[in-house]
């Protein structure tokens, strides 16, 4: 099993920064580790994912957010930067099972955080 925790949400300015950690225990990480976002009435949306050293980011982050990882901590990392009002949302970190092939639907996923809220105000 893998345990992963979130943290770093909080409420900032537009135009502002945050930086989102997901620290995974349990077992060694996957190699494919993705971040998501469910506002209120929303889906869930991908938002962005890391497999090896190869990132992936849905077009509404891309050239805003960076995801990067550090294997030494077992953390994944989302810097968000530039930050907007429709970025408000809960944000959740999620892993595949080792082995499994990249995805960026939420059902692919099979380890979950608890989500860490992300409060961007106008």
């Amino acid at each position: 099993q893998v345990q992963l925790v979130e943290s770093g949400g909080g409420l900032v300015q537009a135009g502002g920064s945050l930086r989102l950690s997901c620290a995974a225990s349990g077992r060694t990480f996957s190699s494919n580790v993705g971040w998501f976002r469910q506002a209120p009435g929303k889906e869930r949306e991908f938002v962005a994912a890391i497999v090896l050293w190869i990132t992936y980011y849905t077009d509404s982050v891309k050239g805003r957010f960076t995801i990067s990882r550090d294997n030494a901590k077992n953390t994944v990392y989302l810097q968000m930067d530039s930050l907007k009002p429709e970025d408000t949302a809960l944000y959740y970190c999620a892993a595949q099972s080792p082995g499994s092939s990249y995805s960026y639907t939420a059902d692919k996923y099979d380890y979950w955080g608890q989500g860490t809220q992300v409060t961007v105000s106008s």
